[in-house]
């Protein structure tokens, strides 16, 4: 007799999250007020894979902060792996996002959000001071992330 399924299906899709460095400072993006699970608080940009799309995954770093961010960055190895959980609102599975972030240097340094697609919900691009970072209020599940960058870039 099969296991009664009394969750809905998971589905698993990967991530990545850009630490863009520059003097001493961290570009760091606002969520919107119309985002739909943290407004208004803040990260840094990245995002979810596209298979079809993505070529590699420096290739997907890249779009993704082009897109959110409008620069281009030379993308570094990851130093951080995490996940988070959440609802795929148009097909009611639940999705587990397993994530790498990537310290990247930036080929520019004049951010800009006119790339961005209808669901980035981001704003404010923001070179922030690393002594300053954690006075900004971030997402919950990027805390434990910071902190191993910022752990990363005292010992380095």
């Amino acid at each position: 007799m099969p296991f009664p399924r009394t969750v809905p299906p998971l589905r698993l899709e990967f991530a990545q999250k850009a630490f863009i460095v520059d003097g001493g400072r961290l570009l760091m993006v606002r969520k919107t007020a119309a985002d739909p699970r943290h407004p208004g608080r803040w990260e840094v940009p990245g995002g979810r894979l596209e298979p079809a799309g993505d070529l590699g995954l420096d290739d997907h770093i890249r779009r993704e902060v082009w897109e959110e961010v409008g620069l281009k960055v030379d993308p570094g190895p990851p130093f951080h792996l995490w996940q988070w959980f959440m609802p795929d609102e148009r097909s009611g599975d639940r999705v587990r996002v397993v994530a790498a972030a990537r310290v990247c240097r930036p080929r520019s340094l004049e951010p800009t959000v006119r790339n961005q697609t209808p669901t980035d919900h981001l704003a404010d691009p923001s070179w922030v001071p690393l002594d300053e970072v954690w006075g900004y209020d971030l997402i919950p599940d990027l805390r434990p992330v910071v902190r191993a960058f910022l752990r990363l870039h005292a010992g380095g």
